[in-house]
């Protein structure tokens, strides 16, 4: 089939991927009405693995619904980093998880012995269960959310929560902007707030030995290093110029916290 016509309509639209985004959505479609439909849908700022419903993500096809953060590329970055500093048969759990792309990308790499997902949104923990159906998926805010059998067995956490500054929200591209929870995508005056709060709170659900790992932008890296520092936590940043993805990795010692770090 002639894609020009579609790429035309969406290099149009500001597409800058619109060959790629044109064979996607030709090969999507079963019928001429029902590509236009979606290249109609596309055009008016719909992200396009809304309509795909589904995302790659670290070489899986993840589902992805209406109305759940979209997982991106750099994103990646933080499952390699996990894997490369897990210990063999993981305890896993995937803090703030949306459709549940970085534990199914870790668990195809490194298969867990125990595997948890958590996140607020309704349809994100409904996306979840999809990608995820040998896994344990909560609903709830951050560590509310999990069962207390949990605590210090985690041998690695997954937080991708967000980290924009609150303002800088208004300036972000309109297909994640109108068509992604905000909880995704707002971090607090300066993006850091949830960050906060998943370090405070990692002491008391790591195990000897386990490890948060937190995406943040390089601006941020050495404000989160101290602030996993501040929670009893051994901090390093993790940098990768390929996919501009920077990652904060806290781990707990073998030794016990004092009492003050389990406070939240």
């Amino acid at each position: 089939m002639d894609t020009s016509p579609v790429v035309a309509r969406l290099r149009a639209a500001g597409c800058v991927f619109a060959e790629d985004e044109a064979a996607l959505l030709v090969a999507a479609a079963a019928t001429p009405e029902e590509l236009d439909a979606l290249v109609e849908r596309r055009v008016a700022g719909l992200p396009l693995e809304h309509l795909l419903g589904w995302a790659e993500f670290h070489g899986l096809r993840v589902t992805v619904r209406p109305g759940v953060f979209v997982p991106r590329r750099r994103t990646e970055f933080l499952v390699d980093v996990a894997v490369s500093l897990a210990p063999r048969d993981p305890v896993v759990v995937d803090l703030c998880c949306g459709s549940g792309a970085l534990a199914a990308a870790f668990a195809s790499l490194l298969r867990p012995r125990e595997l948890h997902a958590a996140d607020v949104e309704p349809a994100a923990v409904e996306c979840a269960r999809l990608n995820l159906p040998d896994a344990h998926v909560h609903q709830g805010d951050l560590y509310d959310a999990l069962p207390l059998s949990l605590r210090g067995r985690v041998d690695v956490l997954l937080a991708n929560v967000p980290y924009v500054p609150s303002e800088a929200v208004a300036t972000m591209p309109p297909e994640a902007r109108l068509h992604e929870p905000l909880t995704a995508l707002d971090g607090g005056t300066d993006g850091l707030d949830l960050a906060r709060r998943v370090a405070a709170g990692a002491p008391r659900w790591l195990a000897p030995g386990g490890t948060v790992l937190v995406e943040a932008s390089g601006r941020q890296a050495p404000v989160l290093a101290a602030v996993f520092t501040a929670a009893g936590l051994a901090a390093r940043v993790h940098e990768s110029e390929e996919l501009g993805a920077t990652v904060v990795s806290g781990t707990r010692s073998h030794v016990p916290p004092p009492p003050d770090v389990y406070q939240v």
